[in-house]
């Protein structure tokens, strides 16, 4: 159901969401440009892109590198299917989920849906370990570092300068 208020429908009102993308099996950079067009190809337009970095993994150690990247998206979808049609793109991708921080085809997470706090079970936003990980902060930086993180009350640039992340991160292909 939908609401109108001052002519604006509430349900297809647009929001500017940031989201994470990883890969570290197969053509990882194609897995990055497939995320992306399927992603546009669902649930949104891309307003902006970062540049694509290749990291050391996160948390489990024995395993190739990653090639990691921000994007900036307009949408009119909720948090919660916004997360259905993400999951449901890894799954199309070929994603098997065998283990926490284990290596994959793509990885796509949400890290803000505007300036939204939400906390469920199966969906947490801000991404709460934003403010851990380099390989996250520098594309995010990129796109926005002025953004404020709704939790936390300070911008991305800060993010990063407090990020005590000391994980080897370098630009891909440059």
């Amino acid at each position: 159901m939908s609401t109108k208020e001052f002519g604006t429908d509430k349900n297809l009102e647009t929001k500017i969401c940031y989201l994470g993308i990883g890969s570290n099996i197969g053509d990882r950079y194609l897995n990055l440009q497939n995320s992306i067009k399927f992603l546009t190809s669902e649930i949104c337009a891309i307003t902006k892109t970062s540049k694509v970095y290749e990291t050391e993994p996160w948390g489990e150690k024995n395993q190739n590198y990653f090639l990691n990247q921000v994007i900036e998206i307009e949408t009119i979808f909720n948090p919660v299917d916004l997360l259905k049609i993400c999951k449901k793109i890894e799954k199309n991708m070929g994603r098997k989920k065998i283990k926490k921080w284990g290596e994959r085809i793509i990885d796509i997470d949400i890290l803000y849906y505007s300036g939204d706090i939400i906390n469920k079970k199966k969906l947490k936003i801000p991404h709460p370990l934003i403010h851990e990980r380099k390989f996250v902060l520098l594309p995010l930086n990129e796109l926005n570092k002025d953004f404020v993180h709704p939790s936390f009350k300070i911008n991305n640039q800060q993010l990063l300068n407090d990020c005590v992340d000391k994980s080897k991160i370098a630009l891909y292909g440059y």
